[in-house]
């Protein structure tokens, strides 16, 4: 998360950003001068479902994992994102956003199980074969994933941590050779990964995949209009500025 977002979480857990200027926003996170910039990242933050703006823009406050019992929407936390072929993406157990997902989808059988689920976003394509649910998971999908202990069953698509590394395998275990095997399901000819039953200490399973939400094939590009009430003061932005400050 760019340390702004952070600075700009941080006051919003003790504030109401809403009632302050762009301008006085930046100078309580030490960011004066730019209120463009100040604008770009609470945008940010937005979309990442990390502030919410009320229904009048009176109130910017921090989101709140868990499940509305009004909307029945659950916030279910990204918390990063999985590699599909080689396990080659970091782990990271930081939450960067929520994806709200209706109960109804989910179904009931999670309904008591909401915190034991985490979502992160698919890189690659190696699990283009895969059948959850009837869906594949390609690159850019947000992969619901249950916390899992213990050796899962065979034939289940898992996370996995390897030497810090996080991958979105099919796992298969071979009782006969005593092997785990991680498996990709693509096009792709991708080699599996093999692990002894005496080194599965050193193997991390951290949660068995239970979902796919397929990405939109096209999102056109948008600024979040949640926050449209309060961040009038510098006016629309364009892509270039929107380009510009998402590299600062």
């Amino acid at each position: 998360m760019h340390i702004i977002q952070q600075k700009l979480l941080n006051l919003a857990k003790e504030h109401n950003l809403a009632d302050f200027t762009l301008r006085k926003i930046g100078e309580l996170i030490n960011e004066p001068g730019s209120p463009q910039k100040t604008k770009h990242h609470l945008d940010k933050l937005m979309e990442k479902g990390l502030l919410l703006v009320s229904g009048d823009g009176k109130i910017l406050r921090p989101a709140v994992g868990g499940i509305d019992k009004k909307s029945k929407i659950v916030s279910l936390p990204i918390v990063g994102s999985a590699n599909c072929g080689e396990a080659l993406t970091f782990a990271d157990q930081k939450i960067e956003g929520y994806l709200k997902v209706s109960l109804k989808i989910l179904g009931d059988k999670f309904k008591n199980r909401l915190d034991n689920l985490f979502v992160l976003r698919a890189v690659g394509d190696s699990m283009n074969r895969a059948n959850v649910n009837g869906k594949t998971i390609e690159e850019g999908d947000y992969v619901i994933a249950e916390k899992e202990e213990g050796i899962p069953s065979n034939g289940e698509y898992v996370v996995s941590i390897i030497d810090g590394l996080a991958n979105i395998k099919k796992i298969m275990i071979d009782k006969k050779s005593q092997q785990i095997i991680l498996m990709s399901e693509s096009m792709l000819d991708l080699p599996p990964i093999y692990i002894h039953a005496d080194d599965y200490s050193n193997y991390l399973v951290c949660g068995k995949v239970v979902d796919v939400m397929k990405k939109p094939d096209e999102v056109p590009f948008m600024r979040n209009e949640s926050g449209k009430d309060i961040l009038k003061e510098i006016g629309p932005i364009s892509k270039v500025d929107y380009d510009y400050y998402e590299k600062l």
